[in-house]
Order: structure tokens, then sequence, then C-alpha cells
């Protein structure tokens, strides 16, 4: 079940990322970092309890809000 969670995850973040025009930006670390933070916070969020309900959309959200809180920020590519 965490498996199959982490895979719609992914697909749902490389969706995002190749339908929206930005990209995640973070002043300290370099972009390679993202992924790291990115798996760790997915992983953190599928272990709670209240997000083990299957909403996806509710996880990607939990997930970008924990990746935010490391740091990083969502920049448009348009600019």
């Amino acid at each position: 079940m965490r498996i199959r969670q982490i895979v719609v995850l992914s697909l749902a973040l490389g969706l995002l990322t190749a339908c929206g025009g930005g990209s995640w930006v973070h002043p300290n670390k370099p972009q390679e970092a993202f992924a790291i933070d990115y798996n760790q916070c997915s992983l953190d969020i599928i272990k709670d309890p209240k997000l083990q309900q299957g909403n996806s959309y509710m996880v990607l959200q939990a997930t970008e809000r924990c990746v935010m809180k490391k740091g990083w920020t969502l920049r448009d590519d348009d600019n």
C-alpha cells in the first residue's frame, strides 16, 4: 500500500512539474537536493494516520507544505 502511495505521489509531482511553469528553489541548497527533501517529506507524510485515507491531493498538499518548511519555494519560470 505504501509503495502505491509513493508511486502516486511521484507521478503527481511529475505531472505538476510538467504542467506548471515553475521550479522549486532553495536559497542555500542545490536543485538536486530537492528530490531528497521531497522524498523525505513524502515518507513522513505517508506515516501520518490522518492522511492514510487515500486522498492523494491532501497528501500532495501536506508534502508541499513540508518542503516549504525546509526552505523551498516554488518559483514561476515565466519571470
